[in-house]
C-alpha cells in the first residue's frame, strides 16, 4: 500500500528556501508508529498527516510529527497543509484544521505564491520561573544574554535574547550545558532572537533532542513570541505587526509575519502568516511490522 505525499517549502516564495514540509494525504488508516516511521524517513523538521475531519465542516484532521515525536501543534505544517489543501480542493477564504492542540482557523490569501495566516489555538502566556540566564547562555556557547523568557501556547519554548547578529550567528547547542539545562527542567526548544529594527527580528531555533538540530522557520514559536513581546511592553493596544526572519544562518532564509492582538492591556490573540510553494510530490510505502 502507498500514500500520496507533497513536499512544500514554507514561509518563503522561493523554492529550495524556507522550511521544507512533507504532507501525507489519506492517512486515516495509519497507526501512530507508522506515522512516526514515515516522519523519520522524510527526516524533515515536521511531517503532517491529513485525515478525515471529525466535523465535515472542517478541511481535515491532522497529526504532526517531528522525526522523533508527535507534537500537538506547529506553524509551518499548518501553513503548508492549508496552502496545499486550498490548492487541490479549490478552497477560498478560510479553512479549519483539527489539530491535537485544538481547532486552528487559517485565512487564505491569493497570488502566484499563496499566503496563509493561522490563529494560534492557545493564547500565548508566560510559563513560570525562568531558568538561570548564565546556564542558558552556557547551553548556547555564549558569554551572556540580554534577556531570557519562558513562554508557551500549545508548545513551550525558551526565548534567549542576544544583543547582536554576531552573537546570534555564534549560538549553537553546547554540551554538557544543554543537557544540564534540560535536567533543570527547561524545555529542549530554544528560539534565540535579536532585534534588527523597530518591529523586525531575526531568530534561530534549536531542538536537538527532538531530532531537529536547527529549524529554518518555526511558526509555533513565532506565535508564542507574542507573549515575550507583551512581557517587554513592546505591544500596542489593538494589533501590532512584526516581521521575523529565520533560517538565514542555515542558508534557508524564511520570512514570517506575526500579528499580536492586545485588548484592554491583555494579549488576546496571536496570528502568524507566510507563503508556501510546492516543490515535489510522490508516493510512499506504508510501513509494515517486522517479524
Amino acid at each position: 500500500m502507498q500514500l500520496d505525499y507533497h513536499i512544500l517549502d514554507v514561509f518563503t516564495d522561493q523554492p529550495f528556501t524556507g522550511n521544507p514540509l512533507a504532507v501525507v494525504l489519506g492517512a486515516d488508516g495509519l497507526e501512530d508508529w507508522q506515522m512516526q516511521t514515515i516522519a523519520r524517513q522524510f527526516n524533515l523538521s515536521e511531517t503532517i498527516f491529513v485525515q478525515t475531519p471529525d466535523d465535515p465542516a472542517h478541511a481535515a484532521k491532522v497529526r504532526i510529527f517531528l522525526p522523533l515525536a508527535e507534537i500537538p501543534f506547529a506553524g509551518h505544517p499548518t501553513i503548508g497543509c492549508a496552502v496545499l489543501l486550498a490548492g487541490v480542493r479549490g478552497i477560498d477564504g478560510q479553512l479549519v484544521l483539527e489539530e491535537r492542540a485544538g481547532l486552528v482557523p487559517v485565512t487564505l490569501g491569493s497570488g502566484a505564491v499563496p499566503m496563509a495566516e493561522f490563529t494560534a489555538p492557545v493564547v500565548p502566556f508566560a510559563a513560570g520561573a525562568v531558568p538561570d540566564a548564565g546556564l542558558v547562555a552556557a547551553a548556547l556557547g555564549l558569554p551572556q544574554l540580554r534577556s531570557v523568557a519562558l513562554c508557551e501556547g500549545g508548545s513551550r519554548f525558551l526565548f534567549p535574547e542576544v544583543a547582536t547578529l554576531e552573537a546570534l550567528a555564534a549560538a549553537r547547542p553546547l554540551e554538557p550545558a544543554w543537557s544540564d539545562l534540560g535536567r533543570a527542567g527547561a524545555p529542549g526548544k530554544m528560539w534565540v532572537w535579536c532585534w534588527t529594527g523597530a518591529r523586525t527580528v531575526r531568530a534561530r531555533m534549536f531542538a536537538p533532542g527532538a531530532g531537529v538540530p536547527e529549524d529554518p522557520a518555526t511558526g509555533s514559536a513565532t506565535a508564542v513570541f507574542a507573549a515575550v513581546l507583551h512581557g517587554q511592553g513592546a505591544l500596542d493596544e489593538g494589533e501590532t505587526v512584526f516581521t521575523i526572519d529565520q533560517g538565514v544562518e542555515m542558508g534557508r532564509p524564511s520570512r514570517l509575519r506575526l500579528t499580536a492582538v492586545v485588548k484592554d492591556g491583555a494579549l488576546v490573540a496571536a496570528r502568524v502568516a507566510g507563503r508556501a510553494v510546492r516543490v515535489a510530490e510522490g508516493r510512499i510505502r506504508v510501513p509494515e511490522r517486522r517479524g
